[in-house]
């Protein structure tokens, strides 16, 4: 095939190259987007990743601090029914002596044992009458004894109220901190399903465009092949129009010199002169025949 063949061919592989770099260049673009886009949709599922465990370590550090007040409201009311047990029981034992309790008042037995340990004290008795007063103070402090009692049971009465109504005030704020905290735990936790649902929905999205990425790649291949094939074709064909040049450029250059070299040995003939340059062709002829 000769050298005008071949460059209307070169012609057509040219103009079959342009539109499909062309379309190989649009398709790299489209795919060079796809990837930007990609990459910006994982960095920020990665941020979301990121924000979800902070919400879950934040939820589940308040979960804790609501374990433990739940746990802190347990044990007051755990001593609250100790104290009101406790507070039952002195009831009890109060009602028993009150069923013991003097027809006399507490006043009139006191004022009495007083009168009689004046009378003791300074008025002068037979023994037997100083037995039967103390014998009568004895009986009267056994009386006094039960008012003591009642009284002190009921001191014990009243402190215990007093420890009910405080752990029952402390117990109340230990609630109120537990459905304080639940609420705030509930609100991170929606707002963790929030965050996760959005990262789902960047991740689907991110997937989505790796997906056209690949396609826009996996275009661009075949087109990359064929591109590949039309150069190493146009290569190959101005190699080969590069030798036929060559060639051709050097069939022009022997037969300009068999021609010098004819008119050298014609000049030669008729006793002529030679000029340097047809000297040398002759010379250069003689060096060819001896080879």
């Amino acid at each position: 095939m000769s050298t005008q063949q071949k460059t209307p061919m070169l012609k057509e592989l040219d103009e079959k190259l342009a539109p499909l770099r062309e379309q190989k260049d649009l398709l790299e673009n489209q795919a060079n987007e796809l990837a930007e886009r990609r990459n910006r949709l994982n960095e920020e599922f990665k941020n979301l990743r990121n924000e979800i465990q902070h919400l879950r370590n934040e939820r589940d550090q308040i979960n804790e601090r609501v374990r433990e007040l739940k746990q802190q409201r347990n044990d007051l009311a755990a001593k609250i029914r100790e104290k009101i047990e406790e507070i039952k029981k002195l009831g009890q034992d109060c009602r028993a002596l009150g069923k013991k309790r003097p027809r006399r008042s507490h006043q009139s037995l006191q004022e009495e044992v007083e009168s009689i340990d004046w009378k003791i004290q300074t008025t002068s008795h037979t023994l037997q009458e100083d037995k039967e007063l103390v014998d009568k103070v004895k009986q009267l402090e056994v009386q006094l004894n039960i008012y003591k009692k009642l009284e002190q049971q009921d001191k014990k009465i009243r402190d215990l109220r007093a420890e009910v109504a405080k752990l029952k005030t402390e117990s109340e704020r230990c609630h109120q901190a537990v459905t304080a905290q639940a609420q705030v735990s509930q609100e991170t936790h929606t707002k963790m399903l929030a965050k996760m649902e959005k990262a789902k929905q960047v991740k689907t999205e991110a997937d989505d465009m790796h997906k056209q990425f690949l396609v826009a790649k996996e275009k661009a291949k075949p087109m990359q092949e064929h591109i590949t094939k039309i150069i190493n074709e146009i290569r190959r064909l101005n190699g080969e129009i590069r030798e036929e040049e060559q060639k051709e450029k050097k069939q022009s250059e022997d037969a300009l010199r068999q021609s010098l070299q004819e008119k050298a040995r014609e000049k030669l003939k008729r006793g002529e002169k030679l000029s340097w340059q047809e000297f040398q062709l002759l010379s250069e002829e003689g060096v060819a025949a001896q080879d």
